[in-house]
């Protein structure tokens, strides 16, 4: 018994349902045919199976599934049978050197009881899975065999509530019953039931008259109630039992804000799996198929082995046998009992790949209560100013919208974070800056959440050095190799002449690598085509687009080194992307059209995107930022031109509504004519557009310090709360000190400047005007912003909103700005007018007040101190039309994401590699110092959109 005791408590964490430890359970009988039955390991030598299936036999086997889809026997012995509750146990002795799972593979099982409606499942081998195998070499007759069935379904405890049962309802089962007398389901009983990775439960029978699709199983529960407390007693020694019924867990397991929380988890999976298959398609992983990524167990950088195992203390367990293939990444993933992975691969070797397989495998086959993968890239992260929960509740606010909140000073980011819903697949942990990756690791340090975390295996080393991460066990990619790439390549072209792998334009380069390996041009290209990066580049290159001889790849003259062949596979890639493509067709559309983009301007627009992240990231952290949030560019434009832009359409704002409402004014009110109304209109408004471009340019420079985040504030009229006083005040007081001087200024350009060139009207109202001007113009800006500080509410960010959000915030900010700032300037002035000369003229006066104002004052001000405005004025404007950007650049954005240029990772886009877009930083900077121009035709090529259509 004391083995057994090893069993349960010096191996590792307790895990799920694992279909190598399914077994058949194979008795004889005295008298009579012998029985079947199912069963699981549940310790390195014990079964647990139904108690009936034992009933007089003289004898049991216990039958296990290989790998390779044979079948391993050995003998067992009943070490516990109770009939009462229908729960027996077998002992058998196996060798693990014969294909058996050492003591040490086999975490011990967790047990529960259903509380609720809940999904489950269960492993076993009935009777309708009979199938006729190969012939017997000794009499030549078929060999039959029970096959496995995963039966799955849902269970509630409020069926079967005489008898004690649970029921399973089953989403399959045999479509009818070939014989009447026996049932389809003979062999399944004692196949353990699963919920939420638990045992829940051991199938005991089959009711016929309930239908082909439910089955009867005995739940844990009940074995309290019919076993003595002696049995419950070794039940808790042999397998690791509870003590009570009390101490089972409840399935499903109750969190904070269930069953709310429970169904933001499943939204959110539902986003992030739509998200990551999309990406899937886009990248081409199974055409023709995926590339045999490998990986095994690294060399150093893990943690002991007894901490990843959770093994008691005083217990050297061992490593664990970590090596597969890319599809294998979850399996290996949940054989790690710490559930903390790390992955190493140099660059281009396929963790942005294993990340995307592990979480799309991870989601097909989730269930209801299991964590949501996230992958997160750690490059925008800067672990000395915000904590990695924080970190994480940001990201999942900004990329799945995660903003309605939880809980008073909660929300759903922060509240799936803290209950453990997330599994954070932190990708690039070689991405921040190199002075931060000791502070980043100390952040890991902290939390015990289960995560994977890629790197390269340098900046990795480096950081633990003298310490790993806690309980992380960790892997390595492998590099491709010949055998990987040669049968890839050619299925990835078009087929030969006899439509087989012969003569295709791969053919010449793979005879070369196979027959001159030790060549210098042959050398060079297997160096590099060891990363699944290089390889999917040059299948772009060389297989997706059309007049390039692979033979060039060979060309030492030209391709010198290794390194000089991976630049030009990079520097290719993006031309041979902007190939002319076919539309593809969409669900729920008749039509889609795809922009056709001449290849040399969208390089361009690709490197300044790459440049401007280069900029931008090494201003924050050091190392270029790999996150383009398309409301941020522009921002790492030099300061001095964006207070040019921003001053400049300032200045338009006012001075072109200034301009077109002094023509109808003059006309109406004075008898100078239509000439002088346009010469008067001309020049007022330049000289008023001068002033206010003036004023809010040198505004926008004092106040401007990089990027400008979305203003976090939103307009509410009634329910307001809080100290808005002081800050009524202190903007009325700016408001007129603001007013008063830009009305003393136009005041002395109308009445110096305007009139000594002779286009004085007669309607500045003499004194009398110039001495209300000014105090009006001062009073009405100091009320426009005094009553826009009151109405400003502050949006809770602690409660999550994303920067989308607040950038709709902010334009809708905008027009009540512009709203404001017309009915203030438009009714006052009206009113003051009408009073005077009747309200028809009071009328005109103060409507053209008003749209002045509205433009000059309100647009001016949201161009100037809003993020939407910086987004419309530099941009949507300007670096569009100074060619660093094209005119619809989220088209562009997600058509390069088509083409498989960019990624959308949630709300902000990505190279699909740093290597990429690193290489397009480099080629743009280059090109801006003068160093490698583009020929003349390039620069002056104006944007290609032709629109290709198809139903």
């Amino acid at each position: 018994m004391s083995s057994a005791v090893g069993a349960v408590g010096g191996g590792v964490e307790p895990d799920g349902l694992d279909p190598r430890r399914a077994v058949q359970v194979i008795t004889t009988r005295g008298a009579g045919p012998g029985g079947r039955g199912s069963g699981y390991q549940v310790t390195g030598n014990l079964v647990l199976t139904a108690a009936h299936v034992l009933c007089d036999a003289t004898s049991v086997q216990v039958r296990f599934l290989t790998e390779d889809g044979g079948t391993r026997e050995v003998d067992g012995k009943p070490v516990l049978a109770d009939s009462a509750s229908d729960v027996a146990l077998i002992r058998f002795a196996d060798d693990p050197s014969a294909g058996g799972l050492s003591a040490d593979e086999v975490p011990p099982v967790r047990f529960a009881r259903v509380m609720r409606t809940v999904d489950c499942e269960a492993l076993g081998f009935p009777r309708f899975r009979l199938r006729a195998g190969t012939e017997s070499p000794d009499h030549g007759e078929p060999v039959w065999y029970r096959d496995s069935h995963h039966a799955r379904g849902d269970t509630s405890p409020l069926s079967y509530m005489r008898t004690g049962r649970l029921e399973i309802t089953l989403k399959s089962s045999p479509e009818y019953d070939p014989d009447r007398g026996r049932s389809p389901w003979e062999g399944m009983s004692g196949a353990p039931v699963w919920s939420g990775g638990c045992v829940i439960g051991v199938i005991s029978e089959h009711h016929r008259p309930d239908g082909l699709g439910t089955l009867a199983a005995i739940p844990v529960e009940c074995w309290f109630k019919d076993l003595a407390p002696a049995r419950i007693k070794e039940l808790g020694e042999l397998i690791g039992l509870p003590a009570r019924a009390d101490q089972l867990e409840r399935i499903p397991r109750q969190s904070p804000g269930a069953p709310e929380l429970r169904e933001e988890a499943e939204r959110l999976a539902s986003m992030v799996a739509g998200q990551w298959e999309k990406e899937w398609r886009r990248r081409k992983v199974h055409d023709p198929y995926p590339l045999p990524v490998r990986f095994r167990n690294a060399d150093t950088g893990f943690d002991h082995w007894a901490s990843i195992r959770h093994a008691p203390p005083g217990a050297d367990p061992g490593p664990l046998s970590l090596a597969g293939r890319l599809n294998e990444i979850v399996k290996v993933y949940r054989s790690v009992p710490s559930r903390r992975l790390v992955v190493l691969g140099a660059a281009g070797s396929g963790k942005t790949i294993l990340t995307l397989r592990f979480v799309r495998d991870w989601l097909r086959d989730r269930a209801p209560d299991d964590h949501v993968p996230v992958i997160f890239s750690l490059g925008s992260w800067d672990p000395t100013t915000i904590s990695l929960r924080d970190w994480m509740c940001r990201q999942l606010v900004r990329d799945h919208d995660l903003t309605t909140p939880a809980a008073p000073g909660g929300n759903w980011a922060g509240a799936l974070v803290d209950t453990g819903w997330i599994l954070p697949v932190l990708d690039g942990f070689d991405e921040i800056a190199s002075g931060l990756r000791h502070a980043a690791l100390k952040e890991l340090d902290r939390t015990t959440t289960s995560l994977i975390l890629t790197s390269r295996p340098e900046e990795y080393a480096e950081a633990v050095e003298n310490r790993a991460l806690p309980k992380a066990a960790v892997i390595e990619l492998d590099d491709l190799a010949l055998e990987d790439i040669a049968p890839y390549l050619p299925r990835t072209s078009r087929p030969g002449p006899d439509g087989g792998l012969h003569n295709t334009v791969w053919e010449p380069v793979l005879d070369e690598l196979r027959d001159h390996p030790r060549r210098l041009g042959t050398a060079n290209l297997a160096t590099v085509l060891t990363t699944p990066l290089m390889v999917a580049m040059a299948r772009t290159i060389y297989s997706d687009a059309h007049g390039r001889d692979t033979q060039e790849l060979l060309n030492t003259a030209t391709f010198a080194t290794p390194e000089a062949l991976q630049k030009h596979l990079l520097a290719a890639f993006t031309p041979a992307a902007y190939e002319p493509l076919p539309a593809d067709s969409d669900s729920g559309t008749d039509r889609r059209r795809r922009r056709h983009w001449n290849p040399d301007r969208a390089q361009h627009w690709l490197g300044y995107l790459a440049a401007h992240l280069d900029q931008l990231g090494r201003a924050r952290t050091g190392v270029p930022e790999r996150d383009l949030a398309w409301w941020q560019l522009g921002t790492t434009m030099r300061r001095s031109s964006r207070v040019l832009v921003i001053g400049f359409l300032a200045a338009l704002a006012l001075g072109v509504t200034t301009a077109v409402g002094n023509v109808p004014a003059n006309l109406i009110a004075t008898s100078h004519g239509l000439e002088f109304a346009l010469i008067r209109g001309l020049v007022v408004g330049l000289l008023h557009g001068l002033v206010n471009g003036l004023l809010f340019g040198f505004v926008y420079g004092f106040a401007s310090r990089g990027a400008v985040e979305p203003s976090h504030v939103r307009i509410q009229v009634f329910g307001r709360t809080g100290e808005w006083r002081a800050k009524v005040a202190l903007r009325f007081k700016l408001g007129l000190m603001g007013g008063v001087s830009l009305a003393l200024v136009v005041l002395f350009l109308d009445r110096v400047v305007v009139e000594s060139l002779g286009l004085g009207d007669g309607l500045d109202g003499g004194l009398v005007g110039g001495l209300l001007f000014v105090p009006g113009l001062g009073l009405g800006a100091g009320l426009v912003l005094g009553l826009m500080a009151w109405l400003e509410v502050p949006i809770d960010t602690t409660s999550g909103v994303s920067s989308s959000e607040l950038l709709s915030q902010d334009r809708r900010n905008v027009v009540f700005y512009m709203l404001v700032w017309a009915l203030v300037f438009g009714l006052g002035v009206g009113f003051a007018q009408g009073a005077v000369d009747g309200p028809v003229w009071g009328f005109l006066v103060g409507l053209g007040f008003g749209l002045e104002a509205a433009f000059g004052g309100g647009l001016a001000y949201g161009l100037s101190f809003t993020t939407w405005g910086q987004w419309v004025a530099l941009v949507r404007i300007w670096l569009p039309l100074t060619g660093q950007l094209p005119w619809r650049l989220i088209a562009f954005l997600d058509d390069a994401c088509e083409r498989n240029v960019l990624r959308q990772a949630g709300a902000v886009y990505q190279f699909r590699h740093a290597q990429l877009q690193d290489h397009l930083t480099q080629v743009f900077l280059a090109g801006r110092d003068g160093r490698d121009r583009r020929p003349a035709d390039s620069r002056n090529s104006a944007e290609s959109h032709t629109e290709v259509s198809t139903t």
